[in-house]
C-alpha cells in the first residue's frame, strides 16, 4: 500500500507500507479516494507541531468501503469524520466530542489518509448521497467546520453577513451565511485570487489591502456595520476588525484558530459593551443528532446549494506529495485547496 509519510520535520517520502491495523473494535477497511490538505497540515509537517515521527498526515478524505461490515457494504460511498472519540469522557454522552480529552484523530494523533487504504470506526462513515461527487466529498470535514461556526450564529433574514477570510472554510462559511438567510454577504481578504472566485459566486468582496476594511464595511451598510460576523483568519488583527464591523446587537464568531497575541484597547472593549456584542468561539464540528448533524447537513447540500469545485485548484497523485508540499510550504505557486486523489471510484 502507498503512503506519503512525514518521516520527521519537514521530511516526506512516498512509502510501501502494509495496511493499517483497526483502531477500534467497530472498524472496517476503507479504500482512500481523495484527501484534501488542511491549513493544519503546514504547522504539523514543516514547523515541528507533529504529535509523532513517522506520521501519515491527513484528516479530510472521503472512500469507498472495501468489505461487507453491518450496515455497509462493498463499494459503498462515505465520508468520514476523523476523530475518534473517548467514550469514557463525559463529553462523549453529549456529542461534544472534540471538548473532550483522551480522543484519538486521524492524520495528526494517529496515522491518517494520505494512504490507499485505512480502517476506520463504522460509526465515522456517513454515506455519500449520488448527487454528490466523491472528491468533493472529501471537503466535508471543512465544510462541517464551517457549518458549524454558521449555526452559533441566530441569523435573520434579511440580515447582512460578513466572513473575514477568503480560504477554501471562509468561502463556504460565506455560503453557509447565504443559505441560513443572509441577504447580503460580504467577504474580505488580501488575496485578488480568493476574492475573484467569491465574486463569481455572487458574494460582494473586500480587497482588505487595498481599503481599510472597518470602514469600507461600514459605508456599504449605511454606517451600521454587518449584523453577523465570522471571523476565518486567526490574526490578531483580524479578530481586532470583526468586532469593529459588527453592528449593534450583531454578533460575531471567533473560527480561525489564532496565530499571535489578541490585545484590545479600551475603545474596542467598550464598544463591545456599548453594542451589547454576542462573541461565540466554535471548534471542529459534531455528528449528532444524525440526520441534523453538521457532516449530514453537508452532505444535504454540497453540490447543490453548497458549491465547492471553484475552490479546488490541485489534484495531485499522492507521487506528487512532496513537490505539492514544497510548493505550498515555499509559495512557488498559487494553491486555493489541494486535494489528493488516492483512488479511482
Amino acid at each position: 500500500m502507498k503512503a506519503l509519510v512525514l518521516q520527521e520535520k519537514g521530511v516526506l517520502k512516498v512509502e510501501d507500507r502494509p495496511v493499517p491495523e483497526a483502531r477500534t473494535e467497530n472498524s472496517i477497511l476503507i479504500k482512500v479516494a481523495a484527501c484534501g490538505v488542511c491549513g493544519s497540515d503546514i504547522p504539523r509537517g514543516f514547523f515541528g507541531k507533529a504529535y509523532h515521527y513517522p506520521l501519515v498526515m491527513g484528516h479530510e478524505f472521503s472512500g469507498i468501503v472495501s468489505e461487507d461490515k453491518g450496515e455497509f457494504k462493498k463499494g459503498d460511498r462515505v465520508a468520514i469524520f476523523p476523530l475518534i472519540p473517548n467514550k469514557n469522557d463525559k463529553t462523549y454522552a453529549t456529542g461534544d466530542y472534540a471538548q473532550g480529552v483522551g480522543y484519538d484523530y486521524f492524520g495528526s494523533r494517529c496515522d491518517g489518509a494520505f494512504e490507499e487504504y485505512l480502517r476506520v470506526p463504522m460509526e465515522n462513515l456517513f454515506r455519500i448521497p449520488d448527487h454528490v461527487n466523491i472528491v468533493h466529498a472529501s471537503m466535508t470535514e471543512p465544510a462541517a467546520v464551517a457549518l458549524h461556526g454558521v449555526r452559533k450564529l441566530h441569523i435573520q433574514a434579511g440580515d447582512t453577513g460578513l466572513v473575514i477570510g477568503a480560504g477554501p472554510i471562509g468561502n463556504m462559511t460565506a455560503q453557509w451565511l447565504r443559505i441560513h438567510g443572509c441577504r447580503r454577504v460580504i467577504i474580505a481578504d488580501v488575496d485578488e485570487r480568493k476574492l475573484k472566485i467569491a465574486r463569481d459566486m455572487g458574494l460582494e468582496a473586500i480587497n482588505s489591502a487595498e481599503v481599510d476594511l472597518v470602514k469600507t464595511v461600514k459605508e456599504m451598510t449605511g454606517g451600521e456595520g454587518a449584523k453577523r460576523v465570522v471571523e476565518a483568519v486567526g490574526f490578531p488583527q483580524t479578530f481586532l476588525q470583526a468586532i469593529q464591523s459588527t453592528a449593534m446587537f450583531g454578533e460575531v464568531v471567533f473560527m480561525g484558530n489564532i496565530f499571535g497575541e489578541f490585545k484590545i484597547g479600551e475603545k474596542d472593549f467598550s464598544d463591545i459593551l456599548r453594542k451589547e456584542l454576542t462573541i461565540y468561539g466554535t471548534w471542529n464540528s459534531k455528528i449528532v443528532p444524525r440526520g441534523t448533524d453538521d457532516w449530514s447537513t453537508v452532505l444535504q447540500y454540497m453540490d447543490k446549494e453548497l458549491i465547492v469545485a471553484p475552490l479546488i485548484t490541485d489534484l495531485p497523485s499522492l507521487d506528487e506529495g512532496p513537490a505539492i508540499f514544497d510548493s505550498i510550504v515555499n509559495k512557488k505557486a498559487y494553491h486555493n485547496k489541494v486535494i489528493f486523489k488516492i483512488n479511482e471510484e
